[in-house]
């Protein structure tokens, strides 16, 4: 299996879709609803993270472990990495 090329074919289609409504039907037919809930989370998670809120807070307000939430604040350590470019390009308005 070429994971880069089927990654990228991915990558591709979802930089095509400009209807947010079929997003969401491919995203829900794509994933389990598990999957789906767990990424809803994680930008939540980053996103709390940024303005400032506490681990602890974070962890008890969307009813997720302190270590989901330290995954998540790693990642924000990563000045290049995807989530700091997509919340400084979309919520940093």
């Amino acid at each position: 299996m070429n994971h880069a090329k089927y990654t990228k074919e991915l990558t591709n289609i979802f930089a095509q879709i400009g209807d947010r409504d079929l997003l969401d039907e491919f995203l829900k037919d794509l994933l389990t609803p598990s999957e789906y809930k767990d990424i809803v989370t994680r930008l939540q998670i980053v996103k709390m993270l940024d303005a400032g809120v506490s681990q602890r807070d974070i962890a008890a307000k969307l009813g997720v472990s302190i270590s989901k939430v330290t995954r998540g604040s790693r990642e924000l350590l990563d000045d290049k990495g995807g989530f700091r470019k997509i919340l400084d390009t979309y919520y940093k308005k």
